[in-house]
């Protein structure tokens, strides 16, 4: 920095603002740290791969900056349209952001997948700087970190490399100092306080999509959605929300499995997302869950637009 555009002394440093993503294979953490980082709970988490379906903004406040997170889907081979769509949002996130996160679990060696994506991001690597990121480090012993750290050493070139771990808060203060120092100068974008821009519908949606995900298997994951048909308050009440919402997947024995004997597994399914979506929202709910079958809803662009592909 040359000395004209050094600040002088006693000026307040610039206040930065602008926006940086994680991305990564799916299932690298992205979502786990993305709520990290904000503090609260603003995207949706689970084992299964590719549980991120839509560009979720956290946001980040500190009195130097605001830092806007957007959750990514994870990129991977897609088999379906809603693949190729999920693939294509990241990519237009890539070309808006200031700062990308390349995340890669420390319990999981850098393989093919991490290197399809890197080859990707190294064409945006010109004008935004990549940092490399090595989450889950609670999972593991610190030398397989230390492997890991420099396992990506030899795959890019990052601007930086930092491990860390959403689970114990190991290093989440410095990544979000890495990710700070490479925002640009600029106004505050959101209202202090405000944690996401994401509408209520949709976070009530997707916490109901990560109890539906809870326990299932195979393809099943994949094949739900979750729209919200009405959320109104319940008459005589003005401490309750009605929220009428659709969980719809592909088949008809899918839907035995989401149902479950008896309507077992559907209720369960209903008690961990009412209490999750109260605690949203600050207010009692009553939560009217059903099940429908969209046939091959993941392959036909008439109801991707319809569940809001």
């Amino acid at each position: 920095m040359s000395s004209e555009n050094k600040p002088a002394p006693g000026d307040k440093p610039q206040f930065k603002s602008g926006f940086a993503c994680f991305v990564g294979r799916p299932n690298a953490g992205k979502s786990t740290l993305t709520n990290a980082l904000v503090g609260s709970k603003v995207a949706i988490t689970s084992d299964k791969p590719q549980t991120t379906r839509h560009t979720i903004r956290g946001i980040v406040h500190r009195p130097d900056a605001q830092l806007i997170l957007v959750d990514t889907p994870g990129m991977h081979k897609p088999r379906t349209l809603l693949g190729q769509r999920l693939n294509d949002l990241v990519h237009e996130t890539w070309a808006e952001v200031d700062v990308v996160g390349f995340c890669v679990p420390a319990d999981q060696k850098v393989g093919p997948g991490d290197k399809f994506i890197l080859a990707e991001l190294e064409k945006v690597s010109r004008k935004t700087p990549i940092i490399g990121i090595v989450t889950k480090t609670d999972l593991v012993k610190p030398p397989q970190v230390i492997e890991q750290l420099l396992a990506l050493q030899k795959v890019m070139d990052f601007a930086e490399i930092v491990p860390c771990s959403a689970v114990d808060g190991f290093q989440i203060d410095t990544l979000t100092d890495l990710l700070v120092g490479n925002l640009p100068a600029g106004p505050q974008l959101y209202p202090d306080g405000e944690l996401t821009d994401e509408p209520e519908n949709t976070l009530v949606a997707e916490l109901i999509r990560e109890a539906a995900l809870d326990g299932v298997k195979d393809e099943l994951p994949h094949s739900i959605a979750v729209t919200i048909e009405e959320m109104r308050p319940k008459d005589g009440r003005d401490d309750m929300l009605e929220i009428f919402a659709s969980l719809y997947i592909e088949r008809s024995s899918q839907k035995a499995i989401i149902i479950g004997k008896g309507g077992e597994r559907l209720r369960k399914v209903g008690a961990t997302a009412r209490r999750q979506i109260e605690a949203l929202l600050g207010t009692k709910i009553y939560l009217d869950l059903h099940v429908k079958i969209a046939k091959d809803w993941q392959r036909d662009p008439k109801q991707l637009r319809k569940l809001g592909f």
